[in-house]
C-alpha cells in the first residue's frame, strides 16, 4: 500500500508529532533508532528538524553519509519501536536483523527504512557547522516521501476505527505510548457579529 507522497505534502507526515524511526547507514553498517522530537520547518523545499543526540551511533553514521531516513511506525511496530530506542547501535550489529524488522532501501539515497511502517521519508542532512558540535538538532531536506494509502492520502492522515493498527505512535515517556483514536474534520463556524463597545 506504499504510495508516493508529493514533497509539498511531506510536512504533513510529521506535523502531528509522532514518534519516528531514524535509519542511517555508512561503510556497510546500518542502524535504526527511535526519536520522539521531530517537526517540519519549511514547506518548499520540504525541510524537517529532528533531535538526535550528537553522541549516538546514529548521529555518527548520519554525519559520515550526509543523510538519514525517517519511518513512521504504527501500532503494529510498538514493541520494535521501544526496543530500537533503548539499545545503542554500538551494542548490536544490526537492529533490523536483531529485532526482525523488515526493511527496504530508499530510492533516492539508498538509506534503510522500516518496511512495515505507515510512512517513509529520505532526508539529506543540511550541514550547520556552527551547531553540529553544540546541539542535538539535525536539519534536513526531504528528498523522497511515501505513505500507506490506507491511512494517508491526498496530503492528509485518516485515523479511523477500521485502521487502528496503522495509527502513529506518540511517546509519553518511560516506555509508554499513545495513539490517536480517530481524525475528524472541523466544521466551519460562522463568525458572530461584533458588538461595538460603548
Amino acid at each position: 500500500m506504499r504510495q508516493p507522497v508529493d514533497l509539498h505534502h511531506a510536512s504533513g507526515l510529521i506535523n502531528h508529532g509522532p514518534t519516528v524511526l531514524v535509519g542511517s547507514a555508512h561503510g556497510g553498517r546500518r542502524n535504526l533508532m527511535a526519536a520522539a522530537w521531530s517537526m517540519p520547518v519549511e514547506f518548499t523545499p520540504p525541510r524537517i528538524a529532528i533531535v538526535i543526540d550528537k553522541t549516538t551511533y546514529t548521529r555518527e553514521l548520519i554525519s559520515a553519509s550526509g543523510g538519514f531516513s525517517v519511518s513512521l511506525p504504527g501500532r503494529a511496530l510498538l514493541s520494535e519501536t521501544y526496543a530500537v530506542g533503548t539499545v545503542s547501535g554500538r551494542e548490536v550489529s544490526d537492529k533490523f536483523d536483531q529485532y526482525g524488522i523488515a526493511s527496504f532501501n530508499g530510492p533516492v539515497l539508498g538509506l534503510p527504512l522500516a518496511a512495515d511502517a505507515v510512512a517513509w521519508m529520505e532526508c539529506r542532512l543540511i550541514p550547520e557547522a556552527h551547531t553540529e558540535d553544540a546541539y542535538d538538532t539535525c536539519f534536513a531536506e526531504v528528498v523522497w516521501a511515501a505513505a500507506d494509502a490506507r491511512v494517508f492520502e491526498r496530503g492528509r492522515w485518516s485515523f479511523r476505527d477500521d485502521n487502528t493498527e496503522l495509527h502513529t505512535l506518540h511517546h509519553l515517556g518511560g516506555g509508554n505510548f499513545a495513539w490517536l483514536q480517530r481524525s475528524e474534520q472541523a466544521l466551519p463556524l460562522t463568525p458572530k457579529p461584533l458588538t461595538p463597545k460603548t
